[in-house]
């Protein structure tokens, strides 16, 4: 049957403080699989690092989402070169390309979809600021473009890169929903039209959080509709460090970012439950 992986980010996993050393990967990996998190997301070009990861998730019965920013076609090709011989659940493709017209993406896509059609792996696009996919109506074109091009949605960076206003309009909502009709695998972390990143234990950002968790319910439900009956989702817990995350005066975060993401896993795992109801 369907089910859903909970990972987490290896980069939210740094610290970047003044007042605590960075965890070793063996660490972090450790800490991630205690917490009941069923895998990670991390950069998958370094065939050395991915060795090693590999290994360390290996022993503990984990899988992985491997990241990569390819520039060129051929750029996808040692990363899928990585994810065959140490295996992956997915390659997130975070375009570095900036086109101004969608007939300058068409090659790209073409070629990566042949490279990962080849290999037998599944890559996804992400929606991204500075990539590609920065702009929401633009990803839409590419949509028009590629009807079954397959996402990794992002939702955080189209609300604060078109500063959705508050309430959100309906025509976002439709825009939104349209992009995930096409995600298949999910990163998480809520944004205001301010901050792409906001504090989700704080009472004043529940609004946005609750949004959020109401588009993710939609998505998880579009997917089961799509997917074949024994395929598995993943969600990505990505609360990243500074400067996505917010700062006091010492340059510390206002947050116990590892504690929010434990609250995030909590609430992903019950939306799931709820789309699984409400289908």
């Amino acid at each position: 049957m369907q089910n859903l992986l909970i990972f987490q980010s290896l980069w939210a996993m740094e610290l970047r403080s003044a007042r605590y050393p960075e965890r070793t990967l063996e660490d972090n990996v450790d800490k991630i699989f205690k917490a009941g998190f069923q895998g990670v997301s991390a950069d998958w070009r370094d065939r050395s690092f991915v060795k090693k990861l590999s290994a360390l998730l290996k022993d503990n019965g984990m899988q992985a989402e491997g990241q990569c920013f390819p520039r060129t076609v051929d750029d996808l090709k040692p990363v899928l070169e990585n994810a065959v011989e140490f295996g992956v659940h997915h390659i997130d493709l975070q375009p570095d390309v900036r086109p101004r017209r969608v007939q300058e993406c068409i090659p790209l896509l073409e070629g990566w979809r042949r490279l990962a059609h080849e290999a037998g792996v599944e890559v996804y696009i992400e929606t991204h600021r500075d990539r590609m996919t920065t702009d929401l109506h633009f990803t839409l074109d590419l949509l028009d473009c590629f009807p079954d091009l397959r996402l990794l949605g992002d939702l955080s960076h189209f609300v604060v890169g078109r500063e959705f206003a508050w309430p959100i309009p309906d025509e976002h909502h439709v825009e939104i929903h349209r992009i995930l009709d096409n995600s298949w695998a999910f990163h998480g972390r809520v944004a205001t039209r301010e901050q792409v990143q906001i504090e989700i234990s704080y009472p004043q950002h529940k609004m946005w959080v609750d949004q959020f968790l109401s588009w993710w319910e939609y998505g998880f439900r579009s997917w089961q509709q799509r997917a074949s009956k024994d395929d598995s989702l993943s969600f990505t817990c990505e609360l990243g460090p500074k400067p996505y995350a917010i700062t006091g005066p010492d340059g510390e975060d206002t947050v116990d970012r590892w504690a929010e993401s434990l609250l995030l896993k909590d609430h992903i795992a019950r939306v799931w439950k709820n789309s699984i109801i409400n289908q």
